[in-house]
C-alpha cells in the first residue's frame, strides 16, 4: 500500500466491530475516497487482510500508531502530509466493555481521546467525528435530551466515567468541528446476526439454551424484571452515524443513536429465548413488588458475605458478569428528536428487535456459544483418569465402563460378580483399553471400608466415582404390610452403601485436591410413580443427602453430578414383565448419560419429563396426586407382588397390560410405573 496525503477519512478503530462496519460502508459510499486508517503496529496484518477481504487496497492508507502516544503516535512527517487533507475524522477506538477495570477505561477512552483530539487539531480535521455512548447520561432520572451533557448525573462505574470524560474533552479541546454519536447497547447486525464477542443481553443467551434444555419451549417461568434497556443493531448505527456525518450544518451537536421506545429488560429477555425456542417469563418480579419489603432488608442481605458469595457463584454459573448485572437497568430515558430529523428522508430507522433477534441468536449458537470452543470430547475430560464405577459387571455400568476405557479412562469395576466382573474387564482389554475389578458386597459396610483400603493401596489416585449399583422393589404399599425387609435393603444398597463409599474416599479427595462423584438417582425422585416407595425413598434420601453435603466441600474441588435415570432395560427390571410392553432407552445410552456427566461435570442430568414433573409437584401437587392415582389404578402389581413365579413371563403382568397402560406407558416414556 503506497502512502498518500489526499485522504477523505481519517479513522480510528477500525479492526473494532463498529469500525470494520464504517470501513465497509465508506468504502461504499464513495469509491474515489481515500481513507486513512491508525493501526497498532500488531495489529497490521490482521488489518491488512481485512482491506482486501472488503477490496479497498486502492483507497486505504495504514498509519502505524497508538492511542496511548501523543497524537496517536504519528510522526511529524506523516502529520504534515496529511494536514489539511483530512475531511472526517473517525474516532471510534474506544473500550466498550462494562467488565474492564478503570486502568484500561482511562488509558484508552480518556488518553485515546485526549491524542486523537490533538492529532485532529494538528490536522485541521474538516470535522471530528466522536463516538461516545449512553453511558455519559449515568443514572439521570429523566429524560436526557441530545443537548444536554454535563447535568450533573450520577456516573456509577469506572466505564460511565471515562466515557464521560472522553466527551468532555472532544467538547473543551477540540479546535475544529466535532460532532458526538452516542449508540445504545449495541447488538448485531439485523440481517447477518454478526457479532465480535458476548456483551449487553449476549450474556443472557447461555442461560436461556440451559433453560431450554431443561423445560419444553410452553412452560411458563417466574422471573426478575430488571428494568428498561436499549438495544440497537450494529447496522443501524453506522448507517444513521454515516448518514448524519455527511449532513450539512450539525456541527457541535450529539446525537442518540437509540431506539425511540426502550423496552423491559423482560421483553428483551423473552424476545431471544422465544427466538433460541426456550421457556418464556410468564411472571417477572420486578422492583414495586421487592418496594414491599421492608425498607433496606434486600440491600442488607445482599451485603451478608454468604448471600454475596451464593450470588457471585449463580452468576459464574450462568456466564453473567457482576458489573452486567448491576448496570443493565437505564435510569434515563433518551431524546432521539434530533437524530430523527438528521435521519429524515434517509430511511434508516431502528428494527423492531422481534424481527432481528432470530438472526442474532442463530449467529451467537453457530460461533459466539463459549461451549464451541470448550474441549467437551469424553477422551479430554477422561483420558488417564481412574474411574470407580460400582455395578460394573454388566448393564449400565459395563456400558459406560466400555465408552470410558474407549475414550482412554481406566475403569474400576466393582460388582459382587466375580466372574460377570472378569467377562466385563476382558471385552475391555480385547478392545484394547484397561480395566480392574474389585469383587465387593456393597451392602456390607465393613466389605466397603476393607475394599476402600485395598483401593487406595493399589491405586495411588482415585479421580472420579460413579455409585451405579443399585436394588429396584416394585409393590405397592398394601403389599407390603408384611415386608419391612424391602425397605431395609433397599436403603442398606442404596442410600447407606453408597455414602459409606463416599464418605470412605473423601478423606482421599481431600488431600489429592478433590474428585467428581456421579450418583445414578430415578426420573421417580421427580414424578414419584405409586409401587416404588421403596425405591423412591433410598434414591431421595441420596439425593438430598448428596445437597448438603455438597455444598460443604466443593471449596475442596470435590463436585457430585445427580443423574435421574429414566427407565433402562437392564436385568434390574427383568422380573417386571410388563416392562417387556414399554418404551425405554438402552444401557449404552444410560452409559453415555454417566459419560456425560464425567465429561461435563453439571449439578444434575435430567430428562425434561422429569423436570416437567418436579415443576407440576410443586405448583400443583392435589393434581399430581390424583393423575398418578389413576396411573395406579391403570397399572397392574408386579408377578412377585401377586406372589407369581416371574416365569409367568408374556403370560403374566405384560398380558394384563391394558391399552391404557401402554398409552400412558408410551406418552410418559422413561417413568418407572
Amino acid at each position: 500500500m503506497v502512502g498518500r496525503t489526499a485522504l477523505t477519512y481519517f479513522v480510528t478503530g477500525s479492526t473494532g466491530f463498529l469500525g470494520r462496519f464504517l470501513l465497509q460502508r465508506l468504502l461504499a459510499r464513495e469509491p474515489a475516497a481515500q481513507i486513512g486508517l491508525l493501526v497498532r503496529a500488531a495489529s497490521r496484518e490482521r488489518l491488512e487482510g481485512m482491506v482486501r477481504e472488503l477490496g479497498g487496497e486502492r483507497q486505504v492508507t495504514l498509519y502505524e500508531g497508538d492511542l496511548t502516544q501523543p497524537q496517536l503516535g504519528l510522526g511529524d512527517d506523516a502529520i504534515a502530509s496529511l494536514r489539511g487533507s483530512v475531511e472526517h475524522f473517525f474516532h471510534l477506538a474506544a473500550v466498550y466493555d462494562m467488565t474492564a477495570d478503570d486502568e484500561r477505561n482511562r488509558a484508552a477512552n480518556v488518553e485515546g481521546t485526549r491524542h486523537a483530539v490533538e492529532l485532529a487539531n494538528a490536522l485541521g480535521a474538516g470535522c471530528l467525528h466522536h463516538v461516545s455512548s449512553i453511558a455519559v447520561a449515568g443514572e439521570y432520572d429523566g429524560y436526557f435530551r441530545e443537548d444536554m451533557f454535563d447535568e450533573g448525573q450520577p456516573l456509577p462505574s469506572s466505564y460511565h466515567r471515562t466515557k464521560f470524560e472522553s466527551e468532555r474533552l472532544v467538547r473543551s479541546r477540540a479546535e475544529v468541528p466535532w460532532r458526538v454519536y452516542r449508540p445504545a447497547i449495541v447488538v448485531g447486525h439485523s440481517k447477518t446476526g454478526e457479532m465480535d464477542k458476548i456483551d449487553g443481553p449476549y450474556y443472557f443467551f447461555k442461560p436461556i439454551q440451559k433453560v431450554r434444555h431443561l423445560l419444553p419451549e410452553w412452560v411458563p417461568l417466574v422471573g426478575p424484571e430488571m428494568g428498561d434497556t436499549n438495544v440497537v443493531p450494529v447496522d443501524y448505527v453506522i448507517a444513521a452515524m454515516d448518514h448524519i456525518a455527511h449532513q450539512p450544518g450539525l456541527d457541535g451537536q450529539a446525537f442518540h443513536l437509540t431506539n425511540p421506545r426502550r423496552m423491559s429488560s423482560g421483553d428483551v429477555i423473552n424476545i431471544f429465548a422465544k427466538a433460541g425456542h426456550a421457556p418464556q417469563l410468564a411472571l417477572r418480579i420486578d422492583k414495586p413488588l421487592l418496594d414491599l419489603l421492608p425498607k433496606g432488608l434486600l440491600s442488607a442481605a445482599m451485603k451478608l458475605p454468604a448471600l454475596r458469595q451464593i450470588r457471585r457463584q449463580v452468576l459464574s454459573d450462568l456466564g453473567v458478569p457482576e458489573e452486567v448485572l448491576e448496570h443493565i437497568a437505564l435510569v434515563p430515558r433518551f431524546d432521539t428528536r434530533d437524530t430523527e430529523r438528521a435521519l429524515e428522508g434517509s430511511g434508516i430507522a431502528v428494527p423492531e428487535l422481534a424481527d432481528y433477534a432470530p438472526a442474532l441468536w442463530d449467529y451467537w449458537e453457530r460461533h459466539l456459544d463459549p461451549d464451541l470452543h470448550r474441549d467437551r470430547t469424553l477422551s479430554g475430560a477422561v483420558r488417564g483418569r481412574t474411574v470407580v464405577i460400582t455395578g460394573g459387571s454388566s448393564g449400565i455400568g459395563k456400558a459406560a465402563a466400555l465408552q470410558l476405557a474407549a475414550a482412554g479412562a481406566i475403569p474400576i469395576l466393582v460388582a459382587r460378580s466375580a466372574d460377570k466382573l472378569e467377562e466385563a474387564r476382558a471385552e475391555i482389554i480385547d478392545a484394547g483399553g484397561e480395566a480392574y475389578t474389585y469383587s465387593v458386597d456393597l451392602a456390607s459396610v465393613d466389605a466397603i471400608e476393607e475394599f476402600v483400603g485395598q483401593l487406595l493401596n493399589d491405586h495411588p489416585r482415585i479421580d472420579m466415582l460413579v455409585n451405579n449399583a443399585g436394588r429396584s422393589i416394585r409393590r405397592g404399599v398394601l403389599q407390603s404390610l408384611d415386608r419391612f425387609h424391602d425397605y431395609e435393603r433397599t436403603m442398606t444398597l442404596n442410600y447407606f452403601g453408597t455414602i459409606k463409599l463416599i464418605t470412605s474416599l473423601l478423606p482421599h479427595w481431600k488431600e489429592t485436591g478433590g474428585g467428581h462423584i456421579v450418583n445414578v438417582s430415578s426420573i421417580g425422585v421427580q414424578t414419584n410413580p405409586p409401587r416404588f416407595a421403596a425405591y423412591v425413598a433410598s434414591k431421595s434420601a441420596l439425593d438430598g443427602w448428596t445437597s448438603c453435603v455438597a455444598s460443604e466441600v466443593v471449596n475442596l474441588g470435590i463436585t457430585f453430578t445427580t443423574i435421574h435415570m429414566p427407565l433402562v432395560r437392564t436385568p434390574m427390571i427383568a422380573p417386571t414383565k410388563i416392562y417387556d410392553a414399554f418404551p425405554t432407552i438402552t444401557p449404552e445410552e444410560a452409559g453415555g448419560m454417566i459419560c456425560d456427566a464425567l465429561r461435563a461435570k453439571p449439578k444434575e442430568i435430567n430428562t425434561r419429563l422429569g423436570t416437567f414433573g418436579s415443576v407440576m409437584k410443586a405448583i400443583a401437587p392435589k393434581a399430581v396426586d390424583q393423575v398418578l392415582h389413576m396411573a395406579y389404578r391403570v397399572f397392574p402389581e408386579s408377578t412377585a407382588a401377586k406372589g407369581k413365579s416371574s416365569a409367568t413371563g408374556a403370560g403374566g403382568d405384560a398380558d394384563s397390560a391394558s391399552n391404557e397402560a401402554l398409552m400412558i406407558a408410551h406418552l410418559l416414556k422413561g417413568v418407572h410405573w
